[in-house]
């Protein structure tokens, strides 16, 4: 697994809401780490990786992944499409995903959004 992370500053994240929800788990103290794993959903006949998966964090004071998903609805199809294959072949995994009204309710609690 990836560096326990505690500041942002040392991570390049793919998304300004990747950031936010990093400094959010800073400010209550959350362990996190960024993309420290990644799920080979499907392989193809000689064995090799065809689809995958990388929970955006893993959380590992509770054992568990988190998934944003603040994008378009089409992208958001095809994420749960992966996330219920990585239940399906990874059942001890725990994945949390955040949709974008979970994470605009999250950022308003966090006093960042009005």
């Amino acid at each position: 697994m990836g560096k326990v992370q505690l500041a942002t500053a040392e991570c390049r994240f793919a998304h300004e809401s990747e950031e936010a929800f990093a400094g959010f788990l800073n400010f209550y103290g959350i362990e996190w780490q960024y993309e420290s794993a990644c799920f080979p959903l499907e392989r193809d006949d000689e064995g090799r990786v065809t689809e995958s998966f990388t929970p955006d964090f893993y959380l590992p004071q509770f054992d568990m992944y988190v998934e944003l998903t603040t994008m378009k609805q089409r992208l958001v199809t095809r994420k749960n499409r992966k996330i219920r294959k990585m239940r399906q072949l990874y059942p001890d995994s725990k994945v949390k995903i955040f949709y974008g009204r979970d994470y605009r309710k999250l950022l308003f609690k966090f006093g960042r959004l009005q």
